[in-house]
């Protein structure tokens, strides 16, 4: 791809070569200090920035809709209902017309002075995929603390391992492709976690023309970060999805994890109310099975669900649709036991199937009258 000229609409509009995709979530004191940044070193470039921001309240998006107002090259999305760095990205790329488009941060920590030569080195069309690097002969931030920069690390060799790929900075969150490289990914992009580069290179297999560039990861001015234990999470969940994903859904291998601490609490209290307790079985059985129902439905809230949570009044009455279909699916997994059970069926594989009808029950619709029932209230 040879280079692309400046070009304007019927009339006289700007049609940026360039769309710069920025997902933003409470970054109030930040993005007018960025908008002004990309001014500077973007100077004989037509771009646009496009901010994709996921319903902020500290203000961010006051200064956005002013931004917008002021300045032809500034766009925002604003984002009601659903969040998530991956997907607000792909969002924002989606919204794009232009040849190429970058990602970035608002947070000031990515080095906006690497985005005009990322566009040279696409321009040239040996590439199609240019990556700021913090491992190329770059620099993290002095303020990371040992732990942070060994997460990162494993994140790192992780994300090499998925894509195999010698990639030194799989995670970054600065990098730039055409949109033709989009147009082939998109379908198969998860938009889960907040690590839309390597969802962008594996949904291709692997098989892309990049270049790395390297630069200093800075510190961050204003705001808080973002990283927290759920994050990483979502990472897990991200390389799960883009190897065992393709043979099942990610959210029912999650579902099924969670249910399998469920059962063993339920065990576990059920002990203790036949043995240390010297209480019966009936009354046990019954209390394990309430607590272990409801803790099931409290970390699929948070974890298998964590983009469709329930909160406030929804989680009362998610909590009782959760009862209820799991009631319903445990009569059913007994059902099915003792069907396959009377035929003769070895009591562990009858027992086995009775369980997996369950579980796929309590999943199916679970997914559909609790977590999709975005109107549930008191």
């Amino acid at each position: 791809m040879g280079p692309v000229a400046s070009r304007f609409g019927e009339e006289g509009a700007m049609i940026p070569e360039l769309s710069i995709i920025i997902p933003t979530l409470n970054e109030r004191d930040n993005v007018a200090i960025l908008v002004q940044r990309l001014h500077e070193v973007l100077q004989g470039i037509e771009w646009e920035a496009i901010f994709v921001d996921d319903n902020s309240t500290d203000g961010t998006l006051a200064v956005l809709h002013h931004l917008a107002r002021t300045d032809e090259r500034i766009r925002y999305i604003r984002r009601v209902g659903r969040r998530g760095l991956s997907s607000a990205c792909v969002e924002g790329m989606a919204a794009s017309s232009a040849p190429f488009m970058a990602v970035m941060d608002a947070d000031l920590q990515h080095d906006e002075r690497l985005i005009p030569q990322m566009l040279e080195k696409l321009r040239t069309g040996q590439f199609e995929l240019a990556i700021g690097s913090r491992y190329k002969e770059g620099r993290i931030s002095d303020d990371w603390s040992p732990v942070r920069r060994w997460m990162s690390r494993v994140g790192t060799r992780l994300g090499q391992i998925i894509l195999r790929t010698r990639l030194s900075d799989p995670l970054s969150g600065l990098f730039m492709l055409t949109h033709e490289l989009f147009d082939r990914a998109v379908h198969k992009i998860s938009g889960k976690g907040f690590k839309i580069l390597i969802d962008i290179v594996s949904s291709v297999g692997g098989n892309v023309r990049y270049t790395e560039l390297p630069f200093v990861f800075g510190t961050r001015r204003a705001g808080e970060s973002k990283l927290d234990t759920l994050v990483v999470w979502e990472y897990a969940v991200l390389l799960l999805d883009k190897t065992i994903g393709r043979i099942l859904p990610m959210r029912f291998v999650m579902f099924v994890c969670v249910g399998a601490l469920g059962a063993l609490m339920h065990l576990g209290i059920l002990w203790l109310f036949l043995k240390p307790l010297s209480m019966g079985f009936a009354f046990g059985q019954s209390v394990a099975a309430f607590v272990a129902i409801a803790l099931n439905f409290i970390l699929n809230n948070v974890f298998t669900y964590r983009d469709d949570r329930l909160k406030g009044s929804a989680l009362l009455w998610g909590l009782l649709f959760f009862y209820l279909i799991c009631a319903f699916g445990a009569f059913v997994n007994v059902r099915v036991a003792i069907f396959l059970f009377e035929y003769r069926i070895p009591w562990w594989f009858a027992g086995l199937l009775g369980a997996i009808v369950g579980a796929v029950w309590n999943y199916a619709v679970s997914s559909v009258l609790v977590w999709r029932r975005k109107n549930l209230q008191i």
